[in-house]
C-alpha cells in the first residue's frame, strides 16, 4: 500500500515518533539507530515538520528525507565540534553541499540558524507559519497514495516565504552588514585548514567593527581543536554534564595536531578476531 511519512523533531524529546500517516501505527525509533541511507533513497515521500530545535540526530533523520517543512520556531544547528565529537548523521555530507562556504562556517562554528535561513540554503524545502500546521498534517491525512506531486501540491497550499532577519549572511540587500557577513564567510572558511581560517577571520576584524567576526572567532577557539581538524577534514562533559562550558580538550591547541592524527580518525578498523 502506498503511504506517506511523517517526522515530527523535538529535542527534549527522548523519542522519534514515525506515523504512518495511512495507517494506524506507531513505530518509536532510536535517533541514533536509524539507519540513514535508507531514508534517503525510501521510496514513500516522507514530510518532516520541523517545529521547534532540530539538532544532531533530529536533523539527520530529516534532512536526508524528500519534504523538510520549517516554521518560525525552527531553530537548526550541528554542536559536535564544541562536544568534542565531530558531524555525523551525514552532516559532513549536506552542510559540504550548502552554498559557497557557509557550510563550513555553520559546521565549524555551531552556529544557529532559523527557519528562514534553512529555506535560503536549502536544509527545508518548506516554510508553514506553525499555527497552519494542524490543518497541513489533517491535509497530508487525507491522502491515500505517495505522490511525491500530490504531497508537494498540498504543503504549497499552506507555505509561505519567510523574511530573513536584517543580520542573517542570507539576507541578499546589497551594501548591507549581511552581504558584508557572507562576503567574509567565503573568503575566510574557504581555507584548507583551521589556522588559515581563524588567522583570515583575526585580519577581517582588524579591519571591521562587526562584533559577528568576534563572536565567530570566539566559537572557533572554544570548539575541540581535534573536532575542527576532522570536521574540516571530511569535551562532552562541559557541555552537557557539568554545564560549566569550560571543556579541557587534549591536545589543548591547534599547532599540537599534526595531520597524521587527523588521519586516524579516517583509517579502517581492523575486526577483531
Amino acid at each position: 500500500m502506498d503511504g506517506l511519512f511523517v517526522l515530527g523533531v523535538m529535542l527534549p524529546q527522548l523519542f522519534i515518533i514515525f506515523t504512518r500517516v495511512t495507517g494506524n501505527g506507531v513505530l518509536i525509533l532510536s535517533a541514533n539507530n536509524t539507519p540513514l541511507t535508507v531514508i534517503s533513497t525510501y521510496s514513500k515521500p516522507q514530510v518532516s515538520i520541523l517545529n521547534g530545535i532540530v539538532m544532531g540526530g533530529g536533523l539527520g533523520l530529516s534532512v536526508h528525507g524528500r519534504f523538510r517543512v520549517a516554521t518560525e520556531k525552527s531553530v537548526c544547528a550541528i554542536r559536535e565540534a564544541a562536544l568534542g565529537a565531530f558531524p555525523d548523521v551525514g552532516a559532513s555530507y549536506f552542510y559540504s553541499r550548502l552554498p559557497g562556504f557557509f557550510g563550513e562556517y555553520a559546521g565549524l562554528t555551531g552556529a544557529r540558524l532559523d527557519g528562514a535561513e534553512m529555506i535560503a540554503c536549502g536544509l527545508a524545502t518548506h516554510f508553514v507559519h506553525s499555527e497552519r500546521l494542524p490543518f497541513l498534517e489533517q491535509a497530508l491525512a487525507k491522502v491515500n497514495k505517495g505522490d511525491p506531486d500530490v504531497i508537494s501540491s498540498i504543503i504549497i497550499l499552506f507555505s509561505n516565504i519567510p523574511k530573513l532577519k536584517a543580520e542573517s549572511p542570507y539576507h541578499k540587500r546589497v551594501h548591507s552588514i549581511s552581504l558584508l557577513r557572507m562576503k567574509i564567510i567565503d573568503r575566510c572558511f574557504s581555507r584548507r585548514t583551521i589556522e588559515e581560517i581563524i588567522s583570515s577571520l583575526e585580519n577581517e576584524a582588524l579591519n571591521s567593527k562587526d562584533d559577528w567576526i568576534s563572536s565567530t572567532l570566539q566559537s572557533l577557539k572554544k570548539a575541540s581543536p581535534t573536532s575542527l581538524k576532522v570536521s574540516l577534514r571530511s569535551g562532552c562533559r562541559a557541555i552537557l554534564i557539568d554545564k560549566d562550558r569550560n571543556p579541557k580538550w587534549e591536545p589543548s591547541r591547534l599547532e599540537l595536531i599534526g595531520d597524521d592524527d587527523v588521519e586516524l580518525y579516517f583509517s579502517k578498523i581492523e575486526d577483531e578476531d
